[in-house]
């Protein structure tokens, strides 16, 4: 294992069955619940894809997983050819697709070196939108089109675009892009599916890298959560309107975000590592996040980035990698509020 993968590494499937993925010398490491609702897992299985340097992870509405990566391949003459990759996987514990160059839109090879981390997001109809930064500080946009065919590199233009970005899909068929940028974050928008993303307002204070997270907290409306570099702890953000901080004291790496009720309440639950290097779980009534969260210290040591997800049993899932690179998962026991289990070794 190599670290964690960035957006969703742990997804629930048709068949009700959990999958985590991380990246790893020679491919990807994958976990499988051996049927719903635990507790019981198979793997790891490796898949095989050589040469990454970034592995991004998003599921669609179908719930195929798609996987988008940064491959640098040496060549003989001692230059890198640097491409995005994509493979599918369309059920749970599947083979994955073979892996397909998406290319890489800047011809001259200096350039082409400075291309950066790729994130995805799957419309509703199935449309595989991928993003990157180009070695100019622009946001490139490279989607599916009709029949599988792939359109070329799109300029979506931008200044200081940085890695990190946080690329999500709305239920009406919409997808938005949010991306650090300096002191602020970009944001481009859908006005409507299938549309070419339009610059929105950019947002201030930027996130520290790699912290945002995408959720959506009501029909085709996206909350933007992250850590403020500034020590500041969390913020939040909804288009058309003011960044909210939230406080708290998030580590560095990502937020992780679900939606689920709670004693009857529609509820955000928030992970992150925290400054003490456990996982930390927020909790507070969807869309009146300034009224406060209730934080809870999970004491599980965590390595990279935990994620968050239902299972096919609907309970709260929390995912994480200790420090020894073992997946531990904590599910939510009987009771008020949000209550997890003991995490268990996977």
């Amino acid at each position: 294992m190599t670290g964690t993968a960035t957006g969703t590494w742990l997804t629930l499937g048709r068949d009700g069955r959990l999958t985590a993925y991380a990246p790893a010398g020679g491919g990807l490491l994958r976990w499988t619940e051996t049927r719903p609702g635990g507790p019981g897992w198979s793997g790891p299985d490796l898949v095989e894809i050589r040469n990454l340097t970034h592995l991004a992870i998003v599921q669609g509405a179908d719930a195929y997983v798609h996987f988008l990566g940064r491959r640098e391949r040496p060549r003989g003459d001692g230059a890198v050819e640097v491409d995005v990759v994509h493979a599918i996987q369309y059920q749970s514990g599947r083979p994955v697709t073979e892996w397909r160059s998406l290319g890489n839109p800047h011809p001259q090879p200096d350039r082409a070196r400075r291309f950066g981390a790729p994130a995805g997001a799957v419309a509703s109809d199935g449309t595989v939108h991928v993003f990157a930064p180009n070695a100019g500080g622009g946001l490139m946009m490279r989607r599916e089109g009709r029949g599988g065919r792939w359109e070329p590199w799109a300029d979506l233009r931008g200044t200081d675009v940085r890695d990190g970005l946080a690329a999500a899909a709305t239920s009406d068929g919409r997808v938005e892009v949010f991306a650090p940028a300096g002191g602020a974050a970009l944001h481009w928008f859908q006005p409507e599916p299938a549309a070419e993303p339009q610059r929105s307002h950019d947002v201030r204070p930027g996130p520290a890298a790699g912290s945002v997270a995408a959720l959506e907290t009501a029909p085709g409306r996206l909350t933007y959560f992250w850590t403020d570099p500034a020590g500041g702890g969390l913020i939040c953000h909804r288009r058309g309107g003011w960044s909210v901080p939230l406080g708290g004291t998030p580590g560095d790496g990502a937020n992780a975000v679900l939606r689920t009720v709670l004693d009857g309440y529609d509820c955000t639950v928030i992970a992150h590592r925290g400054r003490s290097g456990t996982v930390l779980v927020g909790v507070c009534a969807t869309e009146a996040e300034s009224s406060g969260l209730w934080w809870t210290d999970t004491g599980l040591a965590c390595a990279g980035d935990p994620a968050l997800a239902h299972d096919g049993r609907g309970r709260v899932v929390v995912a994480a990698f200790d420090p020894g690179g073992t997946l531990r998962v904590a599910r939510r026991v009987p009771g008020p509020g949000l209550v997890l289990g003991e995490p268990a070794p996977v």
